[in-house]
């Protein structure tokens, strides 16, 4: 429901509450309730201005309720232009400070802004690296001094939210975690941008209501990242679903990035996924890179060498040409 310019906030705490929904500010007034919930109380008619009637709960990011794609401030970026892609690059977690240096270095050269590493790694193994916790943290926050870099990095569980919050400059909400309500309610309370990714057995449905529990808390900005979903095949990772992206291009008003790193699985077949992920014409990409990948300490098989990178971003910026992007 979308309210009237001139009510105010106490009124629209009294429908909101009156019908169980959530109330937010999006330039005005607007409450999101149950899609079973189709009618207005007699007693609050006046106060309504339009009422938009959903099939299901995926309606704050539904171009239903608004047509155009949010563009998404990250420092001086802006995200979801529909002229340029994102490029997020960097290794899949942090090992020790000299690694992480050396990457970010090597990244900035070829004009990377953002910089992904995991200091909390959600390992399907509990005997495989875990992550350096609040120590790879601080190493982020140095790199991010030094090196004026922008930062995304993973929340693991709801304990270490703050200082993940603290630190980066996107929280990302790993496919795990993309049903864990706590980090999805912590979020929404937050302005910060959020990547939200796609559980691997997750529907588009659940997928886009997990950024509805985002979106319905007041923060809107939010940023999907398909990275592959579990299917029969077993010679890739997962299956990089194309398709769904194209779905959500179509319905959903949120800017959306690609994994083609955790999709694959296997370093060879990243740069041609990428390449595929940009004539699509994505919002953006994240792309895992290591000075040494043999010898990484988690996901070694599918991070890209430094030569790997420097040639993917060469062949992005020539096919951007093509589509009338631009990599940023």
């Amino acid at each position: 429901m979308i309210l009237k310019d001139e009510v105010s906030k106490e009124n629209a705490e009294r429908l909101a509450n009156a019908i169980s929904g959530f109330l937010v500010q999006d330039g005005r007034w607007v409450i999101a309730t149950s899609a079973k919930n189709n009618s207005v109380p007699l007693q609050f008619e006046d106060l309504v201005d339009r009422c938009l009637i959903f099939e299901s709960d995926f309606q704050l990011s539904s171009k239903i309720y608004n047509p155009q794609k949010r563009a998404i401030k990250i420092g001086s970026i802006s995200l979801g232009d529909d002229r340029s892609t994102l490029l997020i690059a960097g290794p899949c977690a942090v090992e020790n400070f000299s690694q992480l240096e050396e990457t970010a270095h090597f990244v900035k050269s070829l004009g990377v802004k953002i910089l992904r590493a995991g200091a909390y790694k959600p390992r399907t193994s509990p005997y495989t690296f875990q992550g350096l916790g609040l120590d790879g943290l601080k190493m982020l926050a140095k790199i991010k001094e030094l090196l004026g870099l922008l930062i995304i990095t993973e929340v693991r569980d709801a304990t270490h939210l703050n200082e993940v919050a603290e630190i980066s400059d996107i929280i990302q909400i790993g496919a795990k975690a993309m049903y864990d309500h706590a980090i999805l309610r912590f979020c929404g309370k937050s302005k910060k941008p959020v990547l939200l990714k796609r559980h691997f057995g997750a529907t588009l449905q659940e997928f886009l209501q997990a950024a509805e529990f985002i979106l319905s808390l007041g923060n809107f900005n939010v940023i999907l990242c398909e990275r592959g979903i579990r299917t029969f095949e077993t010679k890739t990772r997962f299956t990089l679903d194309l398709c769904g992206v194209m779905y959500l291009k179509e319905h959903c008003n949120l800017p959306i990035i690609v994994d083609p790193s955790h999709a694959m699985g296997h370093a060879y077949g990243v740069p041609d996924l990428a390449k595929a992920c940009l004539a699509l014409g994505v919002d953006g990409m994240m792309i895992e890179v290591h000075p040494n990948p043999k010898a990484a300490f988690s996901d070694a098989e599918q991070q890209l060498s430094f030569s790997q990178f420097s040639q993917l971003v060469n062949d992005l910026r020539e096919l951007a040409k093509a589509t009338g992007r631009e990599i940023i």
